[in-house]
């Protein structure tokens, strides 16, 4: 059996049209801002093969530790395509999906930032309460609140 060379998952990176609007919205998830910072220079610009690039970056860490989003707004160059609004069925990356406490109260603190429920939230037999929203600027996050679990 051959090893792997993994060792963990670092981030998820998503790219935002407004780092302060996305700070807020992920703050009012649970998320913590770990730091900010510019990213600029022929360095950076080699990893992603855009050549010149300067883009402003937040660090999001969960309430355990053990995750982040790498929020980032490009300064430049400008931004290319939008997915924001594709179909749950779409190919490619598609959201995060967040373990919640009390799923129907944070729902409700997050239509009052412009968030919306995509479909409804769902019991899945006796072990979770789901469901998928829509962020203000498009971006799709996926609740869960296990049940039965405190």
């Amino acid at each position: 059996m051959e090893k792997s060379n993994l060792l963990r998952m670092d981030n998820v990176g998503i790219v935002v049209e407004s780092l302060e609007d996305s700070i807020s919205f992920f703050e009012e998830i649970g998320l913590k801002l770990e730091g900010r910072a510019t990213v600029e220079g022929e360095w950076a610009g080699r990893v992603t093969g855009l050549g010149s690039q300067r883009v402003e970056i937040a660090m999001m860490i969960t309430p355990d530790g053990h995750s982040r989003l790498e929020l980032s707004r490009f300064l430049t160059p400008p931004i290319v395509s939008d997915h924001r609004t594709a179909p749950v069925n779409a190919l490619g990356y598609l959201r995060v999906m967040f373990t919640v406490e009390n799923i129907d109260e944070l729902v409700s603190r997050l239509t009052k930032h412009g968030a919306q429920l995509v479909g409804e939230v769902v019991q899945y037999e006796n072990s979770y309460r789901l469901c998928y929203i829509r962020a203000k600027d498009g971006l799709l996050i996926g609740l869960a609140e296990q049940l039965g679990h405190k």
